[in-house]
């Protein structure tokens, strides 16, 4: 499944916040969103969820427009959205918050109880332990589980590495690696760009509500755009 975003502008009351924001994902391709703090890249993943609707433009997922969905419904339509932060059901157990996921996945669904578990082993040691409890690394990586075992179409993470230890960073990029070998369909937001676009297709900056930016992500990492947007160097 694609996405299209076609000139969305979106507004928190009277604040303009995105002004005319166009992307597309391919169908199994990783692509990368990346921006200073307040640039709109997770805005533009609430509008594209439904939870802070875009006032005009347009959303398509294949040929259907979805702008003016719920976001329950997007959900249903496969729009699996995995927010910043500590998310989880944290008086819940790890083993009841993955059994809430698992209880109405899409028909389709790929990812199995037992899929996720081989891809997080760590979950079946924490399954007791109740989610408010885990740490921060420990919180993502439920977070990813729930998400998968809903059978998402799309997967839209939001500032994955946010607050994580470089130890932890690592197997999210292993994680990440393992996805896109799936041709799980996957649109992240991050700052850290240069880990970002190890592991995407594509990558588009974002300054000030607008795209400044798009190419492939080795010609992107390699760009005068990504220090003059960014203020990154070429990692090495």
């Amino acid at each position: 499944m694609s996405l299209t975003v076609d000139g969305i502008h979106t507004y928190y009351g009277q604040s303009h916040v995105l002004q005319g924001i166009s992307l597309n994902v391919g169908d199994g391709e990783t692509v990368a969103l990346l921006g200073r703090n307040g640039a709109g890249k997770t805005t533009t993943m609430r509008s594209i969820v439904g939870l802070t609707p875009a006032r005009s433009g347009s959303i398509r997922l294949d040929d259907k427009e979805i702008s003016r969905l719920q976001a329950y419904r997007l959900a249903r339509l496969g729009l699996s959205f995995v927010p910043s932060g500590r998310r989880v059901y944290g008086s819940l157990t790890v083993r009841q918050n993955l059994a809430l996921a698992a209880e109405r996945p899409r028909k389709e669904a790929a990812w199995s109880l037992e899929r996720v578990h081989d891809m997080f082993p760590n979950l079946v040691t924490l399954a007791g332990r109740q989610a408010g409890h885990l740490s921060g690394g420990e919180q993502q990586m439920l977070k990813l589980a729930r998400a998968l075992l809903g059978g998402p179409r799309i997967l839209l993470l939001d500032e994955p590495t946010e607050g994580l230890a470089p130890g932890i960073v690592a197997d999210l990029g292993r994680w990440l690696a393992i996805l896109r070998k799936e041709k799980v369909t996957v649109l992240i937001t991050e700052q850290n760009a240069l880990f970002a676009l190890r592991y995407a297709d594509r990558g588009y900056i974002i300054e000030k509500g607008t795209v400044r930016y798009e190419a492939p992500a080795a010609e992107l990492r390699d760009s005068a755009e990504i220090r003059r947007y960014l203020g990154v160097g070429v990692d090495t």
